[in-house]
């Protein structure tokens, strides 16, 4: 099969013609620092869309084969298998100088980086692409972005679900219709750069276990330590540094590697000692004491209060509806989105009122619009999916505002659900016009959004849900499916792809002082991963990138996970425009809510989105508020310790 198509030549654009190596592997478990792949397959495909070439095997992986019930691979019939690393050498030669592509590509190559480092081998891999991103670029209308999912959306036949060879053949159909879209839409592939990884990065780290008690506050003078108090230490110590941080968590003690105003006491024998954190906690105000006044205090530290474990509702058979504020009027208004709309971007956003959660059990409404339904009259772009193209900053931000209000979603490219387009001053000049004009779709000059009558949204795309568009400020709860635990949520970023700049999505884990509970739960590009795996950074391609959070998992000291973007150098996110914000339930799930975010035009980083706990639920809550300063001033806001 071909990727050139009878209505468009795919082939002969430099751009979607690439050699591609195509992988699927079954794996022993999820964690690739941990887990082994059981079996492997690669099929390569030249530019012009043929197949050059196809290898699958099993794997002896030396341990337990872990869920048998999802892949079929017993122990027996993997039992005389080839090791990884007796074909290492010919699965790299398929890998040598082409992209390698899989649907959730980091996923696959995560654990082939990790098999081909045990090897003592690097895997041979520039670039990557996911189709999944891709296709999330591509929207098409589908429930979700699984693979059979999308093989039935594009007529790709599949006979054998989890069999790696079958996968990597219905992938092969996929990536050539994924592409003939792509190239309709004029998108750019989210191609992502993958540098040679170093065996260090391999290195299982053991988890730092979190402090089960909250912290009471600082020391009093005289009193002694109670468990949870955040204790730091700096300077030189008569005790090995490791015997003092162990005998103060065995007590129960939160021990930290800096000081914030949050700090219970700081340990040194040099009061006076020119370190970052006692200058810290001289500005601070927080107490000081010696080395040898702590071993007296550690001997006799009082019982702490634990941290409150939520859990989430044993049934829920519908997301829950996002809570309002109490209405002046005597009648109660009906559950709506909670909204805050602040004068500016800087602004910060309030926290809604604490409002009584769903008893477990109790059926609650879909807050999603059904995508066949039309908008009212003070609703009327309810269904509609509308790009604003041209304009100064703030009059694409006021377009893109109305539009929310008028109840439609604002998107940031063009992609297959866009149903509308707003021209703005020199809007016509935005080279995706002639795809615009090519696929025939509804053009609007900016009086248009003034007083839209409800419009149908004729032959576009159709989901059989739509996402629920969030404004700024907004806050849903995350639904628990019935009778299974809360999923791992996905919380994505994208935006309009920068030749200039980079951006770096990142997260922090905060307790109930809004502050990382060490520095180990800072989550960036250098640090991907908390240390017990429930908060992952994943990359889908230079304008996507995602916070995966195990909600479920998080230990109890976690109240917040805040995620945030931040620009490296000068750039402005006035210069980047709207960043898009969608939440869905595992990694291949259409997003149940979605937000745009405008900045204003002098921000450096940005508050995207917050997953929080309120009473047994966890909700999100859009931010979109930016700060002038950089990631580090942002980190150590939050009490990470940063190298100056």
């Amino acid at each position: 099969m071909s990727l050139a198509s009878a209505s468009f030549d795919v082939s002969a654009t430099d751009q979607y013609a690439h050699d591609w190596a195509l992988v699927d592997v079954e794996t022993s478990g999820l964690v690739a620092r941990r887990d082994r792949v059981l079996s492997v397959a690669v099929v390569t495909i030249g530019p012009d869309g043929e197949q050059t070439e196809e290898f699958s095997t099993l794997l002896n992986p030396g341990c337990d084969p872990g869920p048998v019930h999802v892949h079929g691979l017993t122990a027996e019939r993997l039992r005389g298998a080839p090791t990884f690393d007796q074909v290492a050498g010919r699965i790299g030669a398929m890998l040598q100088d082409r992209v390698l592509v899989a649907h959730n590509a980091q996923f696959d190559y995560d654990f082939l980086a990790h098999e081909f480092a045990r090897a003592r081998m690097w895997l041979p891999v520039s670039q990557r692409l996911c189709t999944l991103a891709l296709n999330r670029q591509v929207d098409p209308p589908t429930d979700d972005m699984k693979l059979g999912t999308l093989a039935a959306h594009y007529g790709v036949p599949q006979q054998h679900a989890h069999d790696a060879l079958d996968d990597t053949r219905v992938l092969a159909g996929i990536l050539r219709a994924s592409l003939r879209q792509a190239a309709q839409l004029d998108l750019p592939l989210p191609l992502v750069a993958c540098p040679p990884r170093a065996e260090s990065r391999f290195t299982p780290q053991p988890p730092k276990t979190p402090c089960a008690y909250r912290n009471p506050g600082r020391l009093a003078p005289g009193g002694p330590l109670r468990q949870g108090m955040k204790i730091a230490i700096t300077g030189d110590t008569a005790h090995a540094r490791a015997e003092l941080v162990g005998r103060a968590v065995a007590a129960g003690l939160n021990m930290m590697a800096s000081v914030s105003r949050h700090t219970s006491v700081l340990v040194t024998n040099e009061p006076a000692h020119d370190s970052a954190k006692a200058r810290r906690a001289l500005a601070e105000g927080v107490p000081v004491i010696d080395e040898h006044t702590f071993l007296l205090l550690l001997a006799d530290v009082r019982a702490g209060t634990a941290h409150e474990a939520t859990a989430a509702p044993a049934v829920m058979t519908a997301p829950a509806a996002p809570a309002t504020a109490p209405a002046p009027a005597p009648a109660p208004a009906p559950a709506q989105v909670q909204v805050t709309e602040p004068e500016s971007a800087t602004t910060p956003v309030p926290e809604e009122p604490v409002l009584p959660s769903p008893s477990p059990g109790a059926a609650v409404p879909v807050p999603r619009q059904p995508a066949d339904s039309v908008g009212s009259l003070d609703k009327p772009l309810t269904g509609h999916r509308v790009l604003v193209l041209g304009g100064v900053h703030a009059d694409a931000v006021a377009a893109r505002t109305r539009v929310v209000e008028l109840g439609g979603s604002a998107a940031i490219n063009l992609s297959a659900s866009v149903t509308d387009v707003v021209l703005l001053a020199r809007g016509e000049q935005d080279r995706r016009m002639s795809r615009i004009t090519a696929l025939e779709l509804p053009v609007h000059d900016g009086h248009w959004l003034t007083a839209p009558a409800t419009i149908n949204r004729g032959t576009a795309a159709v989901r059989a849900q739509e996402p629920q568009v969030l404004p700024r400020g907004g806050v849903t709860d995350l639904p628990v499916p019935q009778g299974r635990s809360a999923p791992d949520w996905y919380i994505t970023a994208s935006w309009a792809p920068q030749a200039d700049c980079e951006i770096d999505v990142v997260a922090f884990l905060l307790d109930e002082d809004e502050q990382v509970t060490f520095d180990e739960e800072f989550i960036f590009y250098g640090a991907p991963e908390s240390p017990a795996g429930t908060v992952r950074l994943l990359t889908g391609g230079p304008a996507e990138q995602t916070i995966a959070v195990d909600v479920a998992s998080l230990p109890p000291a976690t109240r917040k996970v805040v995620v945030a973007a931040a620009i490296d150098g000068v750039t402005t996110f006035g210069t980047v425009g709207a960043i898009q914000i969608g939440a869905a339930a595992g990694n291949s799930g259409a997003p149940i809510a979605r937000a745009t975010l405008d900045a204003a035009t002098t921000e450096r980083t940005m508050l995207l989105a917050e997953i929080y706990r309120r009473g047994p639920l966890w909700r999100l809550r859009t931010v979109g508020q930016g700060y002038d300063h950089g990631l580090d001033a942002l980190a150590r806001g939050y009490g990470v310790d940063v190298a100056d």
